[in-house]
């Protein structure tokens, strides 16, 4: 019988994901640092030693989401340390421990930014030689190569999926800002910006899991996922105006002035997230699983705009 155990259950994709399963009528394990009802299974903080025997039980799959999640100048001493003693460790330890219990299929979540962190005109595909720079990243590649070793050991059935930006009722993070930026109305300074960036709904990365644990096909693959369409910046700020049913004010502020600036304020980083590209080709997704996005991109942007506004 079907049962998933799923990491990071009540994080912002865990919480889609647990959704889905549940309207679907999926049996699942939601697994959380800290149980805030009965159909959850505290596992405290995570490491290389968390045991894992009880929220194993009767599983047949797993969905690991749980990681430490990339953030803006990161204060650790040791980032990458940091990084790979949860993202890498900790999730082998987790692998080692469901090959041991009989577990058939890992779904582990790992990230675009193991491609790179931004493209020229060529979208990301799986085939793509891995060329991670930061700690974030290069502690995603380093489990991606840990689970590779461990399936062949076990027999263990890995998948391995890297999402781009998610966005989504609830989501945070730059999203988040860019939102609060648009409800106030005021003039951004991002009308000159050419560039092309996938990115995924919630709702789609959740589906493209559940396949990923039942598809026969995809032992061993690695996927990348995106709603199907890549907007520009602008078009991004258009849509959300549009959902918020708000006007919309973009300067055509050229690039090179805008870099200069934030470079200037300590946010480069930040801009190249509005003003880079960052593409990645579905191709393989579709053709090995037979693959779709279940939600078109300005239907997500409007349920997640709802929920913004709602909350706001």
């Amino acid at each position: 019988m079907e049962k998933i155990l799923v990491t990071g259950a009540n994080g912002f994709v865990g919480t889609a994901l647990c959704r889905v399963l549940r309207a679907r009528g999926i049996d699942f394990v939601p697994a959380v640092r800290s149980a805030a009802g009965p159909d959850q299974i505290a596992v405290g903080d995570i490491d290389a030693q968390t045991q894992w025997k009880a929220a194993l039980s009767a599983c047949s799959a797993v969905i690991h989401l749980a990681a430490r999640v990339h953030v803006m100048n990161d204060p650790s001493a040791e980032p990458l340390a940091a990084y790979r003693a949860l993202n890498c460790d900790a999730t082998l330890n987790l692998a080692r421990q469901a090959a041991e219990s009989g577990i058939k299929r890992f779904v582990y979540v790992s990230s675009i930014k193991v491609n790179g962190e931004k493209t020229n005109g060529k979208p990301f595909t799986p085939a793509d030689i891995p060329a991670p720079l930061d700690p974030y990243g290069k502690s995603k590649w380093e489990a991606e190569i840990g689970l590779k070793a461990l399936s062949r050991q076990t027999g263990l059935e890995v998948v391995v999926v890297r999402p781009p930006l998610v966005y989504g009722p609830g989501v945070g993070a730059n999203f988040l800002s860019l939102m609060r930026l648009v409800r106030a109305g005021l003039p951004l300074p991002l009308g000159a910006v050419d560039n092309r960036r996938s990115m995924v709904a919630a709702d789609n990365l959740a589906d493209l899991l559940i396949c990923c644990t039942r598809h026969s096909s995809a032992t061993g693959e690695t996927f990348l996922v995106s709603d199907g369409c890549d907007v520009s910046t602008p078009e991004l700020v258009r849509k959300l105006a549009a959902a918020m049913a708000k006007p919309v004010r973009l300067l055509p502020i050229p690039e090179k002035f805008l870099t200069a600036g934030a470079s200037l304020l300590g946010k480069a980083a930040m801009a190249e997230r509005l003003l880079g590209s960052l593409q990645v080709d579905i191709a393989r997704t579709k053709a090995v699983l037979g693959w779709r996005p279940v939600v078109g991109m300005d239907d997500a942007i409007d349920a997640t705009v709802k929920h913004f506004l709602s909350e706001a």
